[in-house]
């Protein structure tokens, strides 16, 4: 009975490889819709936080460490645990939960969380695996971790969500989040090389390579510069645009500095500096984004 049983699916390996902290990478999404949003309904997009950040997420990371059942670093573990079975129908009970729970918030955003749980499988899974070839792989992650996920928790802080809701600037920031993610995506791949490819995955960092990376992302990153600048002269909030340039140097300055030292030794595209700079970028984001969430109702600037 006990080898049936939810409570021993989640056993320590298990916990490990659901990566719930990794999670604090994929906020910066879910923040920026909550500033760019009036009206909020907030027992929604509390429940739609619980839902994406303690089940969809977690449970995405785990199906991907059970397909992949890596031996070297992964991101936010650098020894990863052997896998196990109980991964799988843990990562199953995760999704299923979320996608029935988000009914609660809305069916529009139940039926987003679904395909975000459908596509995720399918970059994954041993039999489609998008992720093994370079630019799907990147593309699918670029739009359904960027401008999909704005879109779903665009669609959760509303009490009626409907399409007439969406406006340019909504479209802006989609566009802008997908941006964002596309400029990140190709960094956390960067000490996986070998790896990637003894598993039969060319991912768009090796096709790159260490200084394509750098500079690949480095485009991403000036093209959503360019999208939320546009937006925030559209709204009239041109100093938010300021106070972003502001907080991103502390991430602009890491990144040149590790694109030095890559160049003078391409061993120090490891674990420890891709974990670095993607903590770094995701806490200055966060800490930007609920400014400016915290401001929208209290107008400080």
């Amino acid at each position: 009975m006990s080898d049936i049983s939810s409570v021993y699916w989640f056993d320590k390996s298990t916990v490990k490889h659901l990566r719930f902290p990794f999670s604090y990478h994929l906020m910066p999404v879910f923040l920026f819709a909550l500033s760019q949003t009036a009206d909020i309904n907030w027992k929604n997009t509390a429940v739609a936080f619980i839902i994406l950040h303690f089940f969809i997420y977690p449970a995405s990371n785990g199906y991907n460490s059970y397909q992949d059942r890596d031996e070297t670093s992964i991101g936010g573990i650098k020894h990863p645990p052997k896998v196990t079975e109980n991964l799988f129908y843990a990562t199953l009970l995760l999704d299923i939960t979320g996608v029935l729970t988000a009914l609660y918030v809305s069916v529009y955003f139940s039926l987003f969380v679904l395909i975000y749980v459908l596509v995720s499988r399918a970059y994954s899974f041993r039999n489609l695996r998008l992720k093994k070839y370079a630019l799907v792989g990147f593309l699918t992650v670029m739009v359904f971790q960027g401008g999909f996920s704005y879109l779903m928790v665009f669609s959760a802080t509303k009490a009626d969500f409907t399409w007439t809701m969406l406006n340019q600037s909504s479209v802006l920031c989609m566009l802008v989040a997908s941006f964002f993610i596309g400029s990140v995506y190709p960094l956390t791949q960067i000490y996986q090389h070998r790896s990637d490819r003894a598993d039969g995955v060319t991912t768009i960092s090796y096709k790159l390579g260490y200084t394509g990376t750098f500079v690949f992302s480095s485009l991403l990153f000036f093209c959503a510069l360019i999208v939320l600048c546009f937006h925030f002269m559209l709204i009239e909030k041109q100093v938010y645009f300021l106070l972003f340039l502001l907080l991103m140097l502390p991430v602009v300055g890491r990144l040149l500095y590790w694109f030095i030292n890559v160049r003078k030794d391409v061993s120090k595209a490891d674990f420890d500096n891709t974990m670095t700079m993607n903590l770094l970028a995701s806490s200055c984001m966060n800490v930007y984004f609920i400014i400016l969430t915290v401001n929208n109702h209290y107008n400080w600037f």
